[in-house]
């Protein structure tokens, strides 16, 4: 009598044949999913049109909003005529804003002195008239003469920002293009007690700055991301947006984050009429931030994260008696005639990089800033487009420093007693 196979016994012979042959499919199976991987993560470092380039971080004075109708004899002759009605505009709105009353008239040639920048924010030109929105950027140093402001202000270490935008539930910073990115690309930081550090959102930091990174605790790659971009603490300024319906008000929900923990600092609420009105409420919002970023550092809550700061700071009374000459000089404040003993094991290299625009420079600073036993990295000799000189002060000879440079990405050539890097 012939018993027929149980039940439990077909599936297991099914298994035990198929299983040969899926093994022949396996390396051929990871390996094009290693494929598929590197194209993806090739593909997010690669895309060039998410993140928007920082502009205007210089230390000037910015009047925005000045608002000029004017007529002239031709589009050109109005033209300059509403720019010299927009600086007479601007350094009366400046001066009131800064002393809270009227200031002095001053003269046409005066302002052209002290004028460094005319920022166009909307224009219509005529035939004979020119309406327009402009902003205008005043010299610090000059202007603040006049204006009675110190040169000398409080200002923060270097803080890194990472600003999340939030629509329909879904947060992204350098995902793609968004109104509030742009909004801190144009907000003008060197006025600012912050010392703001703000990324183009190209290359790799869509990878290493996302919304991912700002709900990690751990300090050990939030010191890894800080390095990267020479920044001693955190900034996670939050825009929530929402809408009431397609085309209707919109309104959004902004707060103020700080460090690894991303503690709340404060949060406020903006409406607007329509969509059309996002890109003004952006900009006021990012100037509501800095004001309370600003009063957060007087009131002492950005201090900075022991954890993070691997370095301890050299403090004044540790310095060598011939660095600190009298008791009131910074070493920034010596005198270059003073000759100065250098302490052991630190020289001066001179190294040359290749700098198309005003963002390479400052980021080869940062970056060749942060290596360690770099104690400083300046630019002597500035040459946009072409090949520009700094002079490093390092804690090594000049092999240590090659082999540091090397470790960040770049490739070093030496000769004649200097060293060139390039990407």
């Amino acid at each position: 009598m012939t018993s027929a196979a149980s039940p439990r016994s077909a599936p297991g012979f099914a298994f035990r044949a198929f299983a040969p042959r899926a093994g022949r499919w396996a390396p051929l199976f990871l390996f094009l999913l290693a494929i598929i991987v590197v194209g993806v993560v090739d593909g997010q470092i690669s895309r060039g049109d998410r993140g928007i380039t920082p502009i205007n971080s210089s230390g000037d004075f910015l009047a925005t909003g000045i608002l000029v109708d004017v007529t002239g004899d031709n589009a050109e002759d109005a033209r300059e005529k509403g720019w010299r009605e927009a600086q007479r505009k601007g350094w009366a709105a400046l001066y009131r804003k800064l002393n809270g009353s009227d200031g002095p008239a001053l003269g046409d040639s005066v302002l052209d002195g002290i004028v460094t920048a005319i920022v166009v924010e909307d224009e219509q030109i005529g035939p004979r008239r020119y309406v327009a929105r402009l902003g205008i950027q005043f010299d610090r140093v000059r202007a603040g003469q006049i204006l009675g402001v110190s040169g000398r202000t409080l200002r923060s270490p270097p803080l890194l920002v990472i600003p999340v935008y939030s629509l329909a539930g879904i947060p992204q910073v350098f995902e793609q293009r968004s109104a509030w990115q742009r909004a801190w690309a144009e907000y003008n930081t060197g006025a600012s007690a912050i010392d703001y550090v703000r990324t183009a959102g190209t290359g790799a930091d869509t990878l290493l700055i996302n919304p991912g990174q700002t709900g990690r605790r751990g300090r050990v790659w939030w010191r890894v991301i800080l390095d990267q971009y020479g920044a001693a603490d955190v900034l996670i300024p939050i825009a929530r947006v929402e809408y009431a319906y397609p085309g209707g008000p919109i309104r959004g929900v902004f707060s103020a984050r700080f460090g690894p923990d991303n503690k709340l600092i404060d949060s406020f609420t903006m409406t607007g009429p329509s969509p059309a009105a996002l890109p003004d409420m952006m900009e006021k919002a990012v100037a509501r931030m800095d004001a309370i970023y600003t009063n957060a550092l007087a009131a002492g809550v950005l201090r900075t994260d022991t954890y993070l700061v691997l370095e301890k700071p050299v403090e004044k009374e540790d310095l060598p008696e011939e660095v600190a000459p009298g008791e009131d000089a910074l070493p920034g404040e010596i005198d270059a005639s003073v000759p100065t003993a250098a302490p052991a094991g630190v020289s001066t290299f001179t190294v040359q990089y290749n700098s198309p625009d005003v963002e390479s420079v400052s980021t080869t600073e940062r970056t060749i800033a942060g290596i360690a036993g770099v104690q400083s990295a300046s630019t002597t000799s500035l040459a946009l487009g072409g090949m520009s000189v700094m002079r490093v002060t390092f804690r090594g000879d000049a092999a240590a420093l090659s082999a540091a440079l090397a470790a960040r990405g770049f490739q070093v050539q030496e000769g004649g007693g200097q060293l060139r890097i390039s990407r």
